[in-house]
């Protein structure tokens, strides 16, 4: 074989084996695919880390690039959110459920304040959506839609007059619990007291139709999943939950629950937190969790309590015994598929928890950057690109487009006076 015969041949090589290669044919489909539909992230916890970790910074801290070299990393910036083709993001606005609910209220109105700020500081990059006919305005301009989600009943403090201010500050959606059972709603992660929802529960359901806003499923109890599906007349959404049949965790959906979606119109948009994508996953943190009880549980037990550096290094010695499992995209991809065979390809979206689980993530999906590698792993899977477009966006565009229309068939009716009995 002669010199340039030689090259030739090797050249022909590298082209067939080299990712190097093949990756800007495909980077260039998904591309195209989110040009012509938003990539919709049903949930980024963004504003509240801002919030916790930057104090009155949060007005004016430089949002656009250099986050994640940041002590701890924030998921989000805007030079990120643009390398992962991001055409619309619910922000959530999340307080916790431990507060006072008057103070629930007032740090939710902070929350929608940052949104509206930072959106304002950054008109080329942001602006507000309300409906599915502004999304796709806004993302045809070249701009990231920009909508509000509240993460917790809790934070209407039992007052319909409260959830339908934030609706007219701009929120699209409330996630009917957070991780507290409340007076009119179980949680997935708390004792039941309800069986699911209680009258004034489904009152709340009815007003979020009434208003157009979306009834959010995510981290309620199966029982409350199921009454609220009874009880509305337009489309739920889980805004970041997974699928429980491959991880028996209870913020995740159950298949018997996943038809009922399927029937309702509504969509799950999966959750890429270690916790509820590996069951190995969540087992071990439950074991972690019980390890740092046994070491230091302050004022009065724990092997070590009193002694924190003594619990630290026991810490560090046990989770060098016990590494977490390993959780990658591609567990995630069987979520999204798993979700696809029991409810179908229209009922399936992407709502990534990013900027609200800490720095566990899994492998190949750190940060806002992350949902092309996603989209190309379904790729590969043999996904068409009609497809890819329903879970990148399509889906929740056509659930909110069925919301609006429920809210103009009721725009007659007046607005819910129900109260919780001793409220």
């Amino acid at each position: 074989m002669n010199g340039s015969t030689w090259r030739a041949a090797a050249a022909l090589l590298l082209l067939a084996t080299s990712p190097l290669r093949a990756a800007p044919t495909e980077d260039a489909r998904i591309a195209k695919i989110l040009a012509a539909t938003p990539l919709i992230d049903g949930h980024n916890d963004w504003a509240e880390v801002l919030r916790e970790r930057e104090g009155d910074r949060r007005w004016t801290i430089d949002l656009t690039h250099g986050l994640e070299l940041r002590s701890p990393p924030y998921n989000t910036d805007i030079a990120r959110l643009r390398r992962g083709h991001v055409g619309g993001q619910f922000w959530s606005v999340f307080v916790s459920a431990d507060l006072p609910p008057l103070q629930q209220v007032e740090e939710t109105l902070d929350q929608i304040d940052l949104v509206k700020n930072f959106v304002a500081r950054y008109p080329r990059d942001f602006a507000l959506a309300r409906t599915a006919a502004d999304v796709r305005r806004i993302h045809a301009s070249g701009r990231i839609a920009s909508m509000i989600g509240v993460e917790g009943g809790g934070q209407i403090d039992a007052d319909l007059s409260v959830l339908r201010a934030y609706h007219d500050l701009g929120a699209g959606y409330l996630t009917l619990t957070h991780v507290k059972t409340l007076a009119w709603a179980d949680s997935a992660t708390d004792d039941p007291v309800h069986g699911g929802l209680t009258p004034f529960g489904v009152a709340v359901v009815g007003e979020l139709n009434r208003l157009g806003m979306l009834v959010d499923l995510s981290h309620v109890s199966e029982a409350t999943m199921r009454a609220a599906l009874a009880a509305t007349k337009a489309p739920v959404i889980f805004s970041h939950s997974s699928a429980r049949a491959l991880d028996d965790h209870p913020r995740n959906v159950s298949d018997d629950v996943l038809r009922l979606v399927a029937a309702n119109g509504g969509v799950v948009m999966v959750n890429f937190a270690p916790a509820y994508i590996s069951d190995a996953y969540r087992l071990w943190s439950a074991e972690e969790a019980a390890e740092k009880t046994r070491l230091n549980a302050p004022p009065y037990g724990g092997l070590y309590v009193g002694q924190p550096a003594k619990a630290q290094a026991a810490m560090v010695e046990w989770q060098k015994a016990h590494p977490a499992p390993r959780v990658t995209l591609a567990m995630v991809a069987d979520h999204i598929d798993h979700i696809v065979k029991v409810a179908g390809l229209d009922h399936v979206g992407l709502g990534s928890d990013f900027d609200g689980v800490g720095l566990a993530l899994p492998e190949g999906l750190g940060g806002v950057d992350t949902y092309p590698a996603l989209l190309s792993e379904m790729a590969h899977r043999g996904w068409r690109d009609a497809d890819i477009a329903k879970l990148a966006g399509g889906n929740i565009l056509r659930v909110m487009a069925a919301s609006e229309a429920v809210a103009a068939s009721l725009a007659g009716k007046p607005p819910s006076t129900a109260h919780l009995p001793d409220h």
